[in-house]
């Protein structure tokens, strides 16, 4: 159907500014009442989705009518089913109970869970209860074919021949790509709102991306959304791009909405605070941060001394034993200091004796650990005869040796 108005709109139906703008605001009515209102099958935004599948807010009766009865010329299906299919995929999120899970694919998500009916019992549970005991809810539910093709097609094609003297204008783009463009723009929520963007408080799929949110009418702030489900918006700051969210607070300044569900925001930053710690750790776990010095092999300064006497350039510092051999020719200081400082402890040295060393310096040095000293209560004393040693010179701390 999408494709034969297209052709006939192009070439046999001009569109008339009228019937643009009216298909325009008509689909904003669609939108909105999927996006705001009581949640159904596949994602209506204001009526379909905030109030009815989360109970982020109470509406007006009128208000719900509104949302139940333009919700119905989106096409997506009863409040009951958009709102069981949707609670679903929150409950059993990314799982194989998940009626549109975007594991299975992006195509999956985005049309092809309506493509293969779910064998019984695929779908994970949820509680409908709520909706079922909604007589508005139901008389929807019962009255949706009639009501979908009323609002869908009548409804638009007549107000286009009434006002514009546009007969064939309403069919072609107030009814039918009207509805082809609003049912991808909701399926986008189930697809590249999983695919596209960033994780700032969780790490499944749902991302938050500001070009989705444009498509979805508000509802690309989708990783948020699914940590967040009861709050009424999906963009929290306020320059976010969530026309959802202010028409709420709107019908809630004019009386017609109220009980607006905001998660405290000490919570919000815990989860986002949470969600960095475990970026951060996936990313340290890449790091070679040096052996930890409880995993060295323990040594004595007896055995530290053979070592140094045995030719290895070694260096003590804060009681662990550093194999510098590699770093003596970049050392800033020269190779002439470094191996003035052969067997010495340069604890305070490397710490603002001659010079504070950077952080670098300090992550550097951890990469050449290779023993840590035990039995350090012994008596020091400069020796001269360990190999590169100009005896005490008073770059470093005495060489040491077991009386």
């Amino acid at each position: 159907m999408p494709v034969a108005a297209f052709v006939v709109g192009i070439v046999w139906v001009p569109l008339k500014i009228q019937t643009a703008v009216f298909s325009i605001v008509f689909a904003g009515f669609s939108s909105i009442s999927i996006t705001a209102g009581k949640n159904q099958r596949i994602i209506k935004v204001l009526g379909y989705h905030r109030l009815w599948s989360h109970r982020a807010y109470s509406a007006h009766p009128g208000l719900q009518v509104f949302f139940a009865t333009f919700g119905a010329s989106a096409g997506l299906y009863s409040i009951i089913r958009w709102c069981s299919d949707h609670r679903a995929h929150h409950q059993y999120l990314d799982s194989d109970r998940d009626p549109y899970s975007a594991r299975r694919g992006l195509f999956h998500a985005h049309y092809g869970w309506l493509l293969v009916k779910p064998k019984p019992g695929t779908i994970g549970y949820v509680n409908i209860q709520d909706l079922l005991r909604d007589n508005l809810v139901m008389w929807q539910y019962e009255n949706y074919p009639m009501l979908f093709f009323l609002m869908a097609f009548v409804l638009p094609t007549a107000v286009s021949t009434l006002l514009f003297n546009d007969l064939y204008g309403g069919i072609v783009y107030a009814s039918c790509l009207r509805l082809f463009f609003i049912q991808q723009s909701m399926f986008c929520i189930n697809s590249l709102a999983h695919w596209v963007g960033e994780k700032p408080f969780s790490g499944n799929t749902p991302c938050d991306n500001f070009l989705v949110a444009l498509i979805t009418y508000g509802e690309g702030y989708h990783n948020f959304h699914h940590e967040f489900p009861m709050d009424y918006r999906n963009g929290i700051r306020w320059m976010d791009y969530d026309p959802t969210k202010w028409f709420i607070w709107l019908c809630a300044y004019a009386n017609l909405a109220s009980g607006l569900k905001t998660f405290p925001e000490n919570e919000i930053e815990k989860s986002r605070f949470q969600r960095l710690e475990h970026q951060l750790e996936i990313r340290r776990q890449k790091i070679s941060w040096g052996t930890k010095p409880e995993e060295l092999p323990a040594i004595s300064i007896a055995q530290f001394t053979d070592r140094v006497r045995a030719g290895s350039s070694l260096i003590i510092i804060n009681d662990v034993a550093h194999d510098v051999s590699e770093f003596m020719h970049d050392h800033p200081g020269g190779i002439v200091q470094m191996e003035a400082n052969i067997g010495r402890d340069c604890t305070k040295l490397f710490y603002g004796g001659i010079y504070m060393h950077s952080n670098a310096a300090v992550n550097l040095l951890s990469t050449m650990r290779v023993a840590r000293i035990v039995n350090t209560a012994c008596q020091v004393k400069s020796l001269n005869s360990y190999p590169g040693s100009s005896g005490s010179d008073g770059l470093g701390g005495p060489l040491v040796e077991l009386s």
